[in-house]
């Protein structure tokens, strides 16, 4: 059981993640309408980057962060079936987040802090943008402690015994995170902050790269790692049968942190600041880090096929059609991993050296990038929050029908998006840019052909 004041932290937690969430959706909206040109109006570069900078810190930063925070704490306590370690601590993480995104959200609204995602120098935002991105690794790496704690309790008071899967993915995750934030907290203390402040005149940009890369892309797997321990603890019971492999599952954990944490470098194949020697290796390394996604998938579907068998079904693949499809976490888990499968695809198509050569500074990115965190990810947010809900407030969904609804247009929504980014990537469009002569790139791909 989980105490009542544990659910308020938990929903505490949701409530700003899709807050965040859906502020992020609009100012999506308007890069769509800003991007088609139908409105001309809305054509302006300065407002245009304003709005992706903050978009892409809402999603990526904000509701990941909060949203990994709240799961992680009701998977703690649910599958340890203990009370919440310091549960003022826990509060204290999510006040100086919260307020680390307030500082960080003035800037970015007031378009005085439009470096993107990346915040690559030598752009340089607003000093409270910088202390705020400080102030939320802060207040989330007080939730690291508690989940590394709490494992550690539930380890001494039960020598010799496998800690539950949840919580072994969930500290795993709060491990991860303490390495990989540790690049974009050097970098913003040392370099980006000092420089904001007038302290310094100048940094090292190739440096500033590099400390941003060791968090780029380990990042991804700090993000993904709930939607899989989703995957494997809550998708077979939700379809009514059980795990195929515990073990597989820990091992391909294992195997996902290992890899996750150096491989970052790959997005700086193009940079001379990067010896060839550890560009062979950081590609190696993300190859290797592909092996603990198949694994994954191949898990998951093992899983759903021994439900669909329990449940009736009968044939090759008749087990399928006997799936609870009208449970939004069934629906989701196939819907994500559908985008998984062709996201992991340009994954492999970016850690190639001559491939990336050609794609890395260009709408395929984008694509890809969206396709995984935007598709693989955030719909199994939504399908787990769906599942959360009733449970922390003691009310029903106000629609299972929506949820359903809301998950299919989700999905179609990102494979029209994300389609389009791959293709004109391969025609030569660029990225982070405000506009674009579309017809061009047509006329391109056309006379390729």
């Amino acid at each position: 059981m989980i105490e009542q004041a544990t659910k308020k932290l938990v929903l505490a937690h949701l409530w700003v993640a899709f807050a965040a969430f859906a502020l992020a959706c609009v100012l999506g909206e308007y890069q769509v309408l800003e991007r088609s040109g139908f409105i001309e109006a809305l054509n302006s570069a300065p407002v245009y980057f304003a709005s992706v900078s903050t978009h892409g810190v809402l999603m990526a930063f904000v509701l990941t962060t909060f949203g990994i925070m709240g799961f992680g704490y009701y998977f703690a306590v649910t599958s340890l079936n203990q009370p919440l370690w310091q549960p003022k601590l826990a509060w204290l993480g999510f006040a100086v987040a919260l307020t680390g995104v307030v500082l960080a959200a003035v800037p970015l609204l007031l378009g005085k802090a439009s470096v993107l995602y990346t915040f690559y120098p030598p752009i340089i935002a607003h000093a409270s943008f910088y202390l705020g991105a400080t102030l939320l690794v802060v207040g989330s790496w007080l939730w690291c402690v508690i989940m590394v704690v709490m494992f550690a309790q539930w380890k001494k008071a039960n020598p010799g015994q496998p800690i539950p899967l949840a919580m072994f993915a969930t500290t795993a995750n709060a491990l991860l995170w303490l390495w990989t934030s540790a690049g974009v907290a050097l970098e913003v203390l040392f370099q980006l902050l000092p420089l904001a402040l007038g302290w310094i005149d100048t940094i090292d940009a190739g440096l500033a790269r590099t400390l941003f890369a060791w968090t780029l892309h380990p990042i991804v797997y700090f993000w993904l790692l709930p939607v899989y321990t989703a995957f494997y603890v809550l998708v077979p019971k939700q379809a009514g049968g059980y795990l195929f492999s515990d073990e597989v599952a820990r091992a391909s954990v294992i195997v996902l942190v290992v890899f996750a944490l150096p491989i970052g470098f790959h997005h700086l194949y193009m940079d001379p600041e990067q010896g060839q020697g550890w560009k062979l290796l950081h590609g190696i390394g993300t190859f290797v880090v592909a092996l603990p996604t198949l694994v994954t998938g191949f898990t998951v579907i093992a899983s759903l096929e021994i439900a669909g068998r329990l449940r009736g079904g009968q044939g090759l693949f008749g087990w399928i059609l006997t799936l609870p499809w009208t449970n939004p976490m069934i629906l989701a888990v196939i819907l994500s991993l559908l985008m998984l499968i062709f996201g992991g695809f340009g994954g492999l198509v970016n850690a190639s050296y001559a491939m990336n050569a050609m794609v890395h500074n260009t709408a395929w990115v984008s694509g890809h990038f969206h396709l995984i965190f935007g598709g693989t990810t955030i719909i199994m947010y939504l399908a787990m929050a769906y599942y959360l809900w009733p449970m922390l407030t003691g009310k029903p969904l106000f629609s299972n029908t929506m949820a359903l609804c809301q998950l299919w247009a989700w999905f179609i929504g990102m494979v029209i998006l994300t389609t389009p980014w791959h293709v004109l990537g391969l025609l030569g469009q660029p990225r982070r840019i405000s506009t674009v002569v579309y017809n061009n790139f047509a006329h391109i791909g056309l006379e390729t052909l």
